[in-house]
């Protein structure tokens, strides 16, 4: 299987205080993998430190076959890998259609030459039916989960082969959960693979493939949902179910 993204022995700090140790985290093609743990657990600053955002950090990232370990945000970001950040940062002051518009980038092929997946605002409305009925509104003006979706639909506007999806679940409406679960299950059919970050085992049970937990910044558990469901040792030592 082609792996997209691959990291090896990524460390990361805030200042003096060091947040992940030697964290490797591996997603390949066609998957959802989950990323769990703990409020606190350096799920967020993975994500952060994957996309460049981390100012001190340590290791190896590689995706689609490309050293991306020094590179900036906004280069890795032109490679084809998109980032939804938990607290949405949309722009307020613009229509959903405007911010569609900001996170546009180009077509992208495979290495083999076949069309990833490429969207437009009609094919989001269609995956995205709240934000269809309301093109025209302000982001201001949108609930915390219709901001949610719209963050994740203007990353989807950059074309991205891999999405990582910063705790999507959290503080929204369990209708908007059961919509994003919805959401993620379409986007895996239609070719997108996603990192998602989350502590809510039965969300990530819904939609995802792998995954690896972490406590304290470390890799305690790495394997299939199904052997993660039936590890009552983990879940109660990393997760708290």
């Amino acid at each position: 299987m082609n792996t997209l993204l691959d990291v090896n022995g990524l460390s990361a700090w805030y200042g003096a205080a060091q947040i992940l140790f030697d964290v490797s985290v591996r997603v390949d093609q066609g998957e959802v993998v989950a990323l769990m743990g703990r409020n606190g657990a350096g799920k967020s600053t993975t994500m952060k430190s994957i996309m460049g955002l981390v100012d001190r950090r340590r290791g190896a990232v590689r995706f689609m076959g490309r050293d991306i370990s020094l590179a900036p945000s906004h280069e890795i970001a032109s490679h084809g890998l998109g980032f939804v950040p938990e607290d949405r940062r949309i722009f307020t002051d613009l229509t959903v259609l405007e911010n569609l518009e900001v996170g546009r980038q180009r077509a992208r092929r495979w290495a083999d030459g076949t069309a990833a997946p490429h969207w437009t605002p009609e094919r989001l409305f269609a995956l995205f039916p709240n934000l269809g009925a309301m093109p025209g509104r302000p982001g201001g003006r949108m609930s915390g989960g219709e901001q949610q979706m719209l963050t994740v639909a203007r990353t989807l506007m950059g074309n991205p082969f891999l999405v990582l999806l910063d705790e999507p679940s959290e503080g929204v409406a369990p209708v908007i959960v059961e919509q994003m679960a919805d959401m993620i299950v379409a986007l895996k059919a239609q070719g997108v693979s996603i990192l998602l970050s989350e502590q809510n085992l039965h969300f990530a049970s819904l939609v995802c493939d792998r995954a690896y937990v972490l406590e304290k910044g470390q890799i305690h558990f790495e394997g299939s949902m199904a052997e993660l469901e039936t590890n009552q040792a983990v879940r109660d030592a990393c997760l708290g179910v």
